[in-house]
Formats: C-alpha cells, sequence, structure tokens
C-alpha cells in the first residue's frame, strides 16, 4: 500500500439464490443478536482509543504500540477469551535488531572451474537489499534484456543466483524493480546485479551503505541478498562464461540463459547495534465441537502504523484506518463471537500484530512461530483499511485462489440486509495481495481472505484520523466477517486451495 489510487464508482454484486436452510442457519435469533452487538457506536469509540494522539502513531516499536496491544488484550480478557501468546500470556514478543553491514567483512564469491575471485563490499560491490545469516553459495542464472517481473516468476530460478544485467546508462523503468522483487518472491538464492554505473555515483553508494541502518527480526531465518557488483571487478570472470553484458543490455525482449560453469557466494556479515522488542496480540476462543476445536481460523490485523512524521504541524500519524479499523475489528469480532449460543464448532483465534509497516514483521514471525500448530490454522481473514471509501462495497483479495471466495460469495448473498457486496480485486496491478499480513499466512500453505477499503489521500498521512472513519459501514463489513467465520468455523471440510493457486503462492515460496 504505497501510493494513493483513484478509487471506483461503486459496484453492486449480483446475488446467487441460495436455499432456505442456509439463510435460516446465518439469521437464527442468537447468530442475529451476537451480530448486533457490532455498533457504529462502538467502532467509533474503539477507533477513537487506537487511533488517539496519545497513541503517538503507534510505531514499531514504541511505547504508544505497546498500550495499544495492552487494550486489545484487556478487551479479549473481558470478553472471556484465553490467552493465545506464550507463556500463558496475551502477548507474543520478537526482537528487533539495528543492524548495517560490515563491508569489510563482506564479499561475493564468483568461482568458475576451481578458480574464485572475491569482490569486497568495501569497494565494488555494494548490498542493496537483505542479508544472511550464513554463507549462501548457489548455481547461477543469467537474465537480463527488457526484464519482465511475470517471465522472471516463472523462470527456472528457485535456489539459483540470478546474475541480473542492467544498464545504468539510461533510466530504470518500474519494472525493473518489480523484477528483482520477483526473483527473492519465486526463491532465488541470491541476487547479483551486473552494474556499469560511472564510477563516481557508484563509490558513492559503495559509501553511503556504511551509513545506512536497517531493521532485522530475530528468528525469521535469512532475507535473500541483492548485491550490485561493478563489472569492473569482473574482468577475468566476464570473458570466461563468455558473455557480453553490452549486447544483453540492448537485447529485445527478456534473456536467461543458465551460467553451468559459475557459482556465486555470499558472505554478508552485518554489526548489530542495538536491539528491542515488539508485541503480537493473540487470544482464543475454543471450539464447541470435540474434534473440531483442535482446528483455527484466524481473523487478523496490524496494530502498529508508522509513528511520527517531524516537522509537522500535526506530527502524530494516527492511522485511524491504517489500521485502527482493522484493529477495532477484531475487537468486535471477538466481542459476537464470544455471545451465548454463536460459538462455531472449530477454535477462533483472534490476532492483532505490529511490524506491518516495517515490512510485515509481527505475521512473518507469528507464522514461523505459531503458538499452535500452523497446519491447524484452517483460514486467515485479514482486516487492513476497512472504515473509508464507498459505502456499499468492500474488497476482497484472494477470492479466486481457495473456495474460500465460494463460501464468501454464499454468505454475502444471505444478508442482503448488509448492503455490503464483497467484490473482487480492482487493483491487480498494485499487487496489494503480497502487501498485508495476510500474506505470510498464505506463503505458508494457509488459505486467505483480505478485506480492504483501497487507500485515499490521508493514507500514511497525519490526516487518517477518527473523525474521517465511516463508523456505519465498517459495522456493516463487519458484521459480514461474522456470518463467514461462522460459516468457516462450522463448515464439515476446512477450507481448500484451487491446485494452480497452490502451485504459484504456496510451492514457489517452497513451504
Amino acid at each position: 500500500m504505497r501510493r494513493n489510487l483513484v478509487l471506483p464508482f461503486a459496484l453492486s454484486l449480483s446475488l446467487t439464490v441460495v436455499p432456505a436452510r442456509y439463510l435460516f442457519a446465518q439469521t437464527s435469533s442468537p447468530l442475529a443478536a451476537a451480530a448486533n452487538t457490532i455498533t457504529p457506536a462502538d467502532v467509533s469509540h474503539r477507533i477513537g482509543i487506537i487511533a488517539d494522539d496519545s497513541m503517538m502513531g503507534r510505531d514499531t516499536p514504541s511505547p504508544g504500540l505497546e498500550k495499544t496491544a495492552a487494550y486489545v488484550a484487556d478487551q479479549l480478557r473481558k470478553f472471556g477469551l484465553k490467552p493465545g501468546g506464550e507463556n500463558g500470556t496475551w502477548f507474543q514478543r520478537y526482537r528487533i535488531s539495528r543492524r548495517r553491514v560490515d563491508t569489510a567483512a563482506s564479499s561475493v564469491g564468483f568461482t568458475i572451474q576451481g578458480k574464485r575471485t572475491d569482490v569486497k563490499l568495501d569497494r565494488d560491490a555494494r548490498l542493496a537489499f537483505g542479508s544472511v545469516d550464513k554463507d549462501v553459495e548457489a548455481p547461477a542464472v543469467l537474465m537480463g534484456g527488457t526484464l519482465n517481473s511475470t517471465e522472471a516468476k516463472s523462470a527456472d530460478i528457485k535456489g539459483k543466483a540470478v546474475v541480473v544485467v542492467l544498464d545504468y546508462g539510461k533510466p530504470l523503468q518500474p519494472e525493473v524493480q518489480q523484477t528483482i522483487v520477483s526473483l527473492y518472491e519465486a526463491g532465488a538464492a541470491g541476487v547479483v546485479i551486473l552494474s556499469n554505473r560511472d564510477s563516481a555515483t557508484f563509490a558513492q553508494r559503495v559509501t553511503a551503505q556504511t551509513r545506512q541502518v536497517s531493521l532485522g527480526v530475530e528468528g525469521l531465518g535469512s532475507q535473500v541478498p541483492v548485491v550490485e557488483v561493478h563489472q569492473r571487478a569482473l574482468g577475468t570472470v566476464i570473458p570466461a562464461l563468455g558473455i557480453k553484458p553490452d549486447e544483453i543490455r540492448g537485447a529485445q525482449g527478456m534473456k536467461v540463459q543458465p551460467l553451468p560453469n559459475l557459482r556465486v557466494s555470499f558472505h554478508i556479515k552485518n554489526e548489530i547495534l542495538d536491539s528491542s522488542s515488539a508485541p503480537n496480540t493473540i487470544g482464543i476462543l475454543e471450539g464447541s465441537d470435540p474434534e473440531l476445536r483442535n482446528e483455527y481460523v484466524v481473523f487478523s490485523a496490524h496494530m502498529d502504523h508508522i509513528g511520527i512524521s517531524h516537522g509537522q504541524a500535526d506530527s502524530i500519524n494516527n492511522g485511524a484506518d491504517d489500521d485502527g479499523s482493522g484493529t477495532t475489528g477484531v475487537i468486535e469480532l471477538a466481542e459476537a463471537f464470544s455471545q451465548k449460543g454463536v460459538r462455531p464448532k472449530r477454535s477462533m483465534i483472534f490476532l492483532t500484530v505490529s511490524g506491518e509497516e516495517k515490512g510485515l514483521y509481527g505475521s512473518a514471525y507469528f507464522t514461523e512461530h505459531p503458538t499452535v500448530p500452523l497446519t491447524d490454522i484452517v483460514a486467515d481473514l485479514n482486516i487492513d483499511m476497512i472504515g473509508r471509501n464507498w459505502k456499499d462495497t468492500i474488497v476482497a483479495i484472494g477470492k479466486e485462489h481457495s473456495d474460500l471466495g465460494t463460501t464468501l460469495q454464499k454468505v454475502n448473498a444471505a444478508h442482503p440486509e448488509l448492503r455490503m457486496a464483497a467484490i473482487d480485486d480492482r487493483w491487480p496491478e498494485e499487487n496489494f495481495y503480497s502487501r498485508s499480513d495476510h500474506f505470510n499466512f498464505a506463503r505458508k500453505g494457509v488459505p486467505i481472505l483480505f478485506f480492504f477499503n483501497g487507500v485515499h489521500k490521508d493514507y500514511h498521512q497525519p490526516s487518517d484520523s477518527p473523525d474521517k472513519i465511516d463508523a456505519e459501514k465498517e459495522s456493516r463489513i463487519l458484521k459480514l466477517l461474522f456470518y463467514l467465520g461462522q460459516e468457516v468455523g462450522n463448515a464439515p471440510q476446512r477450507p481448500k486451495w484451487n491446485p494452480d493457486s497452490y502451485k504459484k503462492i504456496v510451492e514457489m515460496a517452497g513451504h
């Protein structure tokens, strides 16, 4: 969620005919009464607390984030849920370290037929992105020409070091960055950008990396290293490979070819400057069925935001929509599900994570270190920004990837009184599917739906304030999610992936 979008006009949903028994199951008196505990007044009140100036923008980490986590836990406790964190608490904590690359101790190695050339990061190479906790070595693949992220994802690059030939003699197109991102999403072991920058600019970039401080989460394993190497440092390697970089840069279409004689090794060392910790808040409502209670449906949202923008008259980024609306939604749903007579057969997890704005930190940590077996989580229903924009539609991203989409369509059709149509992704080119916390569940094999109303002019601005939330609209969205959670929580079978989507999203991520 990185730029403003022009929102479409309100769209209507073509409702399907639903059997009477299904309608009765969804609208019985206890269910309706529980759904009606979700009110505009409650939504407005809770967003007012979470997005208050006293929370100071809920940066990760920060005292305001800690206060928010404690508030969520207090509400879940009030509803009679069980703590789902570590050691019998409501919280799961992860450590965040501030680090910078140790350039003198870091290098990239190129080995051809037993002869190795090492390029140090203090002169002829720089770390552009990522890190590793141990040495990584892999066979190489060459990529160049007119880059295309879709083609790059389908190339045979999993477990390979991809050598990307770029032309810095002309402006790089946006597709270049998207292609680089697609390489590590598709399982590349590492990326080497073969650079032809002018010497002065490259030297400035190399020097700048010693001043750049990055954040990293302990316990998440290695990030894929992306290293820019100047081609002057590979004077003997390039001829031995039989490649001509200038011809590759001028090629029409995208060029991909294996480099069978080349192995690339990454040795990246980081200096840890300091570390702190951040919370996830987790509550569990135990299911009513003796067997199905061992399976879980997750409602998730991120409770962090971007903190303070110094130098402005109004400097606190309240994050009322992003994602005070989602955090409030998780609380409201916990209250509705805890009402008498509506407990689903499966257990429900109410999860508010931190660090989303930093890089999906909290959800990544939860899915790497789940407090219940990850294989027992049948679905994640993620809520991120549902309090603004058009009144009668909410985008449900991921409908096409599992039968959760069909289930949502049935539930939506069964509740026309909500006047809320769950529509398909309106902005597939923005790749929102990989940009909120549900993605960490999806890549681990958990079917997801992501509920999102799109960005707006107040996105990531101090003006994303509680007074601009449409609490009445949000309350109807949350009622729809309540009925959806009931259906998923009580269904005889767990949700199923569509095979093509599973291959693309889960298997390509290595899970």
